[in-house]
């Protein structure tokens, strides 16, 4: 110390410490009030100001206390150039992290809106996370005297080694970021793997793509598996669908009377049903002379992979119902079987009698 500690300078040093303290509440109090405020706007930017300063500014109100308390104590240079350097440091990390948390929700915002989805692509968040950390972390060292520019060096000597050790780790980051800026598959959407799994896509990380099945149940693809295997995307380019129903009438039908009714069946069903495509023209193509009926295909509209099964479940239930009140028959399929009766072959024919006289030639003596 630079002269004997008094109780004054304890005094002083407790006031300024508990008014940062103070200030901290009230400032949390404040912030609390208006991010209660700002959630009720449509604007999307004083959400973010206020997250920011609910953070960064109490804090702030507790080291400027601090560093005021340590101004008015009788310390000696080092200890004082260590208490601002300390303080400095804790700033730094609090506006880090909070930046961090920050800037991964607006990458998170900005995937969501580009998607159209409630999922998440956390691949982005994460690596603007780990970004934001390493430059934070970066700038601590430079706070406190330590020189960055060997700790980089040592990181560009080592990368090869980095990279050789977690390369299905980095093959699988990088698959994921080529996928999302691709846009081969983005969250929300329904694929189909050739594998056989299908599902919609939920999120997309740095190590893998999770992809929900209609059965609730999670299926874990590699990125760098998704990238290299075959894939059918059921929402692009467009999330709209045809879906193809295979009916079979008699014979004996009318088929203009039929293509009729099942038109009106089709329209019902597109205007009816949820998840039905209101805009979708029927269409019905008869397309096989078969054994007992006159094969045709329906063609329904539906707004999404899922939605089909409903669509597809309603149509055929309305269609029967309809076919029954006009009079149109559904044949049930019909064969003819001949049967012939064959000799069995594991049954011995008949043989003569051993004691019977054998046919003879008549000879001339």
């Amino acid at each position: 110390m630079t002269r004997a500690l008094t109780p004054h300078d304890i005094i002083v040093a407790g006031i300024a410490l508990a008014a940062g303290l103070a200030l901290a509440l009230v400032l949390r109090v404040i912030l609390r009030w208006l991010g209660v405020r700002a959630a009720r706007t449509r604007w999307g930017g004083d959400d973010i100001i206020v997250d920011v300063l609910r953070t960064l500014a109490p804090w702030s109100a507790v080291a400027g206390g601090a560093g005021a308390a340590a101004a008015a104590l009788p310390l000696t240079r080092q200890v004082g150039n260590i208490v601002s350097e300390v303080l400095t440091t804790v700033v730094i990390l609090i506006a880090t992290v909070t930046a961090a948390r920050v800037v991964g929700g607006l990458a998170r915002s900005l995937a969501q809106s580009r998607s159209s989805i409630a999922g998440s692509a956390t691949i982005f968040v994460n690596i603007t996370r780990v970004a934001v950390l390493a430059m934070g972390f970066l700038v601590v060292l430079e706070t406190l005297g330590i020189s960055i520019a060997p700790l980089l060096t040592a990181l560009g000597v080592g990368g090869l080694a980095i990279a050789l050790a977690l390369k299905d780790t980095l093959a699988n980051l990088f698959a994921g970021v080529h996928i999302l800026v691709s846009k081969t598959v983005q969250p929300g959407d329904y694929i189909r793997l050739s594998s056989g799994e299908e599902g919609y896509v939920r999120d997309i990380n740095w190590r893998n793509t999770v992809v929900e099945e209609l059965s609730n149940n999670l299926v874990i693809v590699p990125n760098a598996k998704l990238a290299g295997t075959n894939m059918t995307n059921f929402t692009r380019p467009e999330q709209k669908l045809s879906v193809t129903v295979q009916v079979g009438v008699s014979y004996d039908s009318d088929l203009e009377h039929v293509e009729r009714v099942t038109n009106e069946v089709v329209a019902d069903v597109m205007k009816d049903v949820s998840g039905a495509d209101p805009d979708h023209e029927p269409a019905v193509r008869f397309h096989t002379f078969g054994d007992s009926r006159i094969g045709f295909s329906v063609v329904l509209g539906v707004g999404e992979y899922s939605d089909k099964y409903r669509i597809k479940h309603e149509f055929i239930k309305r269609l029967h119902q309809r076919y029954r009140a006009e009079g149109i028959r559904i044949p049930s399929p019909a064969r003819t079987v001949s049967l012939q009766q064959t000799p069995d072959p594991t049954i011995p024919h008949p043989r003569p009698p051993l004691d019977a006289a054998p046919d003879r030639v008549g000879t001339t003596g």
